[in-house]
């Protein structure tokens, strides 16, 4: 697995983490949920940000959560038992070289967008696949963000961090991918639905949660990195920074679209 993450494993992008998963919750997992008994594989679950929701939908599932990066299983491990749930078990395991386990589901989320061979990552998930068996995964997509008031500034500084991704080895637009991506790798049945983020000032939990919290706190993340690489203009960075808060404002429109695919081994 690609082991540059883009964002950083920094306090504020586990923050950021949390913030967009509770945000997110009813419009990325409200379809989610396995039957009792089931053994369910969560690949690259990172600090946990989606697991507690994952296995809360899915009580009576057997949940298995892997990451490469030890620090953040052990803070999946807090989270899980802060969230007093006894049906995961987080452990350290690279996505390319798993143990010898077979499952009946498997969830992949924001993980796809950080690696720089995705299908041979869906080939090998597929293989610890029971035939007949489901993988479901999610992904963002940079190139679908719009809003209001319009800003080029704005948009330079998000094609920044598209741009430090696509230098780490990933795609921060695999969201669109994602039908071909599985079809590539071989699942059958794939079905894929867009997941739109619509915030105005009418939704101030997302106005918050997501505009604020979630979006503009990744872009603002990754300032360093973008200056240093003379991505961009020191200016012009700070102004598209600046712009994005403006489209929290009473007057402010954001939308983002995410992609959920269901394919079937």
């Amino acid at each position: 697995m690609n082991k540059t993450y883009v964002h950083g494993y920094h306090p504020r992008e586990n923050l950021r983490l949390q913030d967009q998963a509770s945000t997110l919750v009813e419009l990325l997992h409200a379809d989610t949920s396995y039957p009792a008994g089931s053994r369910v594989l969560e690949a690259g679950c990172g600090v946990g940000a989606q697991t507690v929701t994952l296995a809360k939908n899915s009580p009576d599932a057997l949940i298995t959560s892997v990451d490469i990066s030890g620090d953040s299983v052990a803070e999946a491990r807090r989270k899980v038992a802060a969230a007093g749930l006894r049906n995961v078990q987080c452990e350290q395991a690279d996505l390319f070289h798993l143990p010898a386990a077979s499952f009946d589901h498997i969830f992949v989320c924001f993980v796809l967008e950080h690696l720089p061979r995705p299908v041979e990552a869906l080939r090998i998930l597929k293989q610890h696949l029971r035939q007949g068996g489901t993988l479901t995964v999610i992904e963002g997509d940079h190139g679908s963000v719009c809003f209001h008031p319009d800003s080029e500034a704005a948009r330079q500084a998000i094609q920044c961090q598209v741009e430090l991704q696509r230098r780490a080895g990933g795609n921060a637009m695999i969201g669109r991918e994602l039908y071909p991506l599985m079809r590539d790798a071989g699942y059958c049945s794939i079905r894929v639905s867009p997941r739109m983020v619509y915030v105005d000032s009418s939704k101030p939990e997302l106005v918050e949660g997501f505009t604020k919290n979630t979006f503009t706190a990744m872009i603002e993340g990754i300032r360093e990195p973008a200056l240093k690489a003379g991505i961009i203009p020191q200016d012009i960075f700070e102004k598209g920074i600046q712009d994005l808060y403006r489209t929290a404002a009473p007057d402010g429109v954001f939308c983002y679209t995410f992609f959920k695919a269901i394919g079937e081994k």
